[in-house]
Formats: structure tokens, C-alpha cells, sequence
């Protein structure tokens, strides 16, 4: 490689470190605690636990619970309704003032057994939730998403020019060599090229997925304009539905169509995942690799007859397949403290880059 291209490739490392470096420290910090939530939440005592019953406890009937959630909230609508992720034993109702608004939610944790609501600690505050925000959006919604993927966009130009360095810098030591007997900015720099080759991949992976979810929203709003609008498209101009089947009858209709899928949630009439007409039943894979992957259902609220339903198309399903990726949730403990050992070395790597730049100037 030429003075010129390694000057070149040398400016874009420098810069496109620096300027995401503090952030990317930040994600990392807080990714820590979000990679044990469930531990933590155990330790923190707001881990939900639902009472002891038998192992062929009968399970109540949606409607059953969401008619329990909603005297809990006399007023409000219901939104959605899903089972728990982890827990099938629990499920969420989620309910609001209006049936489309985006803010202003309040979730409810029942037993799905007895259709009874759970006590449980406010979703929206506490140790976790600072954790969560920070790391998804900074506590600034979408613009604080897109901000952080612009920073993700700029840790993968890093990653590549540091790539593109490595192999001119190393071609007189070793691989992976730590000059113990030089000067501490010497053994830092060594130690800073060793550990970003050993995070090379995983870091490019989860800086890579981590930059696709921040576009979660926007790639939901073309799919609702895209797929969605044509799957309602024999509905524009219909006056809303004077009344709505049980809303277990959707969840068995969809169910029936895909009985090779399991019930990830419902969104209902009217709601941001919906249309005035229908409830959209979303199912999901039932084995650990399509357990994340969706398909929704569209079902007449008014008949109870499955109306349409097709795959997410691709952009749907690289967004869905990035969010295990990033989060490291789908291979069980012994990958959560892989995923946990890989993050504390990549904050080695940034707060090392970050001290050679200081120690340079």
C-alpha cells in the first residue's frame, strides 16, 4: 500500500473513531446489564413471577384477560395483547386513551392461567429502563435512534480502515505482538491493534445489527405503506365495524391458517399495527432460529374470517433476524457471557483508542 493511501485510510480510522468513540462506550456500558436483564431484574426484585400452579393449569381465554385488564383501566381501549416471550405461563395487555395513539401506553402483566393481572414494578422507570433508553434512543425517540445508527455507521468505518491499517503496520512484528519493553503508549497501541482483531467479527456484527434496529420504525412505516396497504386495500372507504368477534376466535382463526406457528401478538382494530377492520394476528416461528421471524394474520373483526396473509418480505425479516444477532438472547447463558466478555474487550479497544489520541496530542 502506498504513503499516500495509508495517510489517506489513517484519516478516516482516526476520525471515524473519535467522533463515535464516546458513544460507542456508552452502548457497550449499557448493553452490559441489557445482555442479564432477566438476572438483574431477579437481584433488583421487579422480576415478575407468577404463583405456583399445576403443570396442566388450564390457560384462560383472551378475552377472559383482557376483560380483567380493562377494569383494571375503566376507560381506556386495548391495543395490544400477546403472550410473554420468555414465560409462557404470563402475557401483556397493553391498553391506551385512544386505540392509535403511540404514547401515553399503559402494559399490564396477567397470568395467562387464571386471566388475573400480576403485581409488578412500573415498566417505565427504575435501573433497567435508564439502561434500555440509553442504549436504544438516548431518551430522544427516533432521531436519538437515527443518531445512534449514524454512530454505528461510523464504528463499522472504523473497524474496516482499522482492517485496511493492520496488515502495514504488523508486516515488521508478529501477529498479535505486545512490546511489554517499550513505552506505555507502545504497549497500549499493541494491545489496542490485538484486541480489535480478536473483536473484529463480533464487533462488525453487532455494530452492524445494532445500526439495522435503529431503522425498526422506519422500516415498520414502509411496510405499513407497502404490504399492509395492500392487504387492506379491499377495505378503503368502509365505515369501521359497528361490532367485533372474540378476540380468541381471531387468535384460533389464525391459528388455523398456521398451525405450524405459535401466537407472538394481536394488534387490534384501529391500532398502529392494524387497520380499522381487521386484528392482526402476528405469529411467529416455533422453533429457536424462526422464533423471531413473523407472519401476520389480518382477520375481519366484524366476521372472524382470515382475510390475507403473507411472509414479512425481506427487508422485515433482516430486521427481525438482526435483533437476536445483536442482543446475544437466542444461545442461552453460555452465549450471554460470550457476548458480555467480547463487549468488555471492545470497551478496551475504544477507551485504548481513545487514550492514544489524548497521549498523542
Amino acid at each position: 500500500m502506498s504513503s499516500a493511501a495509508i495517510r489517506q485510510w489513517s484519516w478516516v480510522h482516526k476520525w471515524s473513531s473519535l467522533v463515535s468513540t464516546v458513544f460507542m462506550l456508552l452502548l457497550c456500558v449499557t448493553g452490559l446489564p441489557l445482555l442479564f436483564h432477566h438476572e438483574i431484574g431477579h437481584l433488583l426484585g421487579t422480576e415478575i413471577e407468577p404463583p405456583a400452579l399445576s403443570a396442566d393449569a388450564p390457560r384462560a381465554s383472551i378475552d377472559t384477560t383482557i376483560a380483567n385488564a380493562m377494569a383494571k383501566h375503566p376507560g381506556k381501549v386495548v391495543q395490544f395483547y400477546g403472550p410473554d416471550d420468555d414465560d409462557d405461563r404470563m402475557a401483556f395487555v397493553t391498553l391506551n386513551d385512544k386505540v392509535d395513539s403511540a404514547v401515553g401506553f399503559t402494559s399490564l402483566m396477567m397470568d395467562a392461567r387464571t386471566g388475573e393481572a400480576l403485581p409488578h414494578a412500573p415498566f417505565d422507570e427504575g435501573f433497567m429502563y435508564i439502561m434500555f433508553k440509553l442504549h436504544v434512543d438516548l431518551f430522544m425517540d427516533l432521531p436519538g435512534k437515527l443518531f445512534l445508527g449514524f454512530m454505528g455507521f461510523l464504528l463499522l468505518l472504523a473497524i474496516i480502515s482499522g482492517v485496511v491499517l493492520y496488515a502495514p503496520f504488523m508486516r515488521k512484528l508478529e501477529f498479535g505482538a505486545v512490546r511489554r519493553d517499550r513505552t506505555t503508549r507502545t504497549k497500549w497501541l499493541d494491545l489496542h491493534n490485538l484486541l480489535g482483531v480478536v473483536t473484529l467479527v463480533w464487533a462488525f456484527v453487532v455494530g452492524g445489527t445494532g445500526m439495522i434496529n435503529t431503522w425498526a420504525d422506519l422500516v415498520f412505516k414502509y411496510w405499513q405503506n407497502d404490504q399492509m396497504a395492500q392487504m387492506v386495500a379491499p377495505y378503503q372507504g368502509l365505515p369501521p365495524p359497528s361490532h367485533t368477534v372474540p378476540v380468541q376466535r381471531a387468535a384460533d382463526a389464525a391459528r388455523a391458517l398456521l398451525p405450524e406457528m405459535d401466537l407472538r401478538f394481536i394488534a387490534f382494530p384501529g391500532s398502529n399495527f392494524s387497520s380499522p377492520h381487521h386484528f392482526a394476528v402476528f405469529m411467529k416461528g416455533a422453533t429457536p432460529l424462526t422464533s423471531r421471524l413473523l407472519q401476520p394474520v389480518l382477520v375481519d373483526a366484524e366476521t372472524g374470517q382470515v382475510t390475507d396473509s403473507r411472509p414479512l418480505p425481506w427487508y422485515g425479516t433482516a430486521l427481525l433476524i438482526s435483533q437476536p444477532l445483536h442482543f446475544g438472547d437466542y444461545g442461552g447463558t453460555p452465549l450471554q457471557i460470550l457476548w458480555a466478555l467480547l463487549d468488555i474487550a471492545t470497551i478496551v479497544v475504544l477507551a485504548s483508542g481513545l487514550y492514544l489520541w489524548i497521549k498523542k496530542r
